[in-house]
């Protein structure tokens, strides 16, 4: 055998015992791309589950279909990609806020659902089809008091229906010597006795009432 017959087989036994990886190097340069490459609308997808996510953040947690915004409530306003519009506010004693763009707000006496719309409404003459997400951050407008002898006495934020014993609860219980059946509920100039031993007994149905904005609840 000639010495170029000797290259050439060399050459063919090389090319099939090598590995599979060595062979297929040329051929994994285009199919690669198109298999881990982006798709054109895959920045767009990936940015919305983005700010999908950022929505999702917990707020106070309330309804924003039932829930009635009112002075002093922190909201937050996001507008889809217009970072410079959106934010947090500050309802004002007059119930309205100043966002970019369209100035002041009123906020007050509204579901977060319907700021949502009349928000979306107001920068359409300034953004094309804008998307508005609008949560409520804390509630200020609502709130009821306890005080006496509770463990942790304060004010409290009325975020959800609420009842009486679950207020006490909220302020951390009573404490050691705390009059049980003598409390007191003031409510504007009326005083509503409250015995939380009969309610916990299941005695006097009805009387574990729901706490109502500005309550004062008070345990001797």
């Amino acid at each position: 055998m000639t010495q170029g017959s000797y290259a050439v087989g060399f050459l063919f036994l090389a090319l099939v015992c090598a590995p599979p990886s060595v062979c297929l190097a040329q051929g994994t340069g285009s199919q690669g791309n198109a298999q881990t490459g982006s798709k054109p609308g895959d920045t767009n997808s990936q940015e919305a589950r983005k700010d999908k996510e950022d929505h999702s953040e917990l707020g106070a947690p309330v309804d924003p279909n039932t829930f009635i915004l009112g002075a002093e409530d922190i909201i937050q306003v996001r507008v889809w990609r217009e970072p410079d519009v959106s934010g947090e506010f500050a309802i004002r004693p007059d119930g309205k806020f100043t966002m970019p763009l369209i100035g002041e707000v009123t906020a007050s006496g509204l579901t977060p659902k319907q700021l949502t719309a009349h928000v979306t409404e107001k920068l359409t003459k300034f953004i094309n089809s804008p998307e508005v997400f609008i949560m409520v951050r804390e509630v200020r407008s609502k709130k009821y008091l306890v005080s006496g002898e509770v463990n942790r006495p304060g004010s409290y934020p009325l975020v959800t229906p609420t009842t009486v014993v679950e207020a006490i609860v909220s302020a951390g219980g009573f404490r050691d010597f705390a009059n049980r059946k003598k409390i007191v509920i003031m409510r504007g100039t009326e005083r509503i006795k409250f015995n939380y031993v009969d309610v916990i007994k299941g005695k006097g149905n009805g009387l574990n009432m729901k706490v109502e904005p500005g309550d004062h609840i008070y345990v001797p």
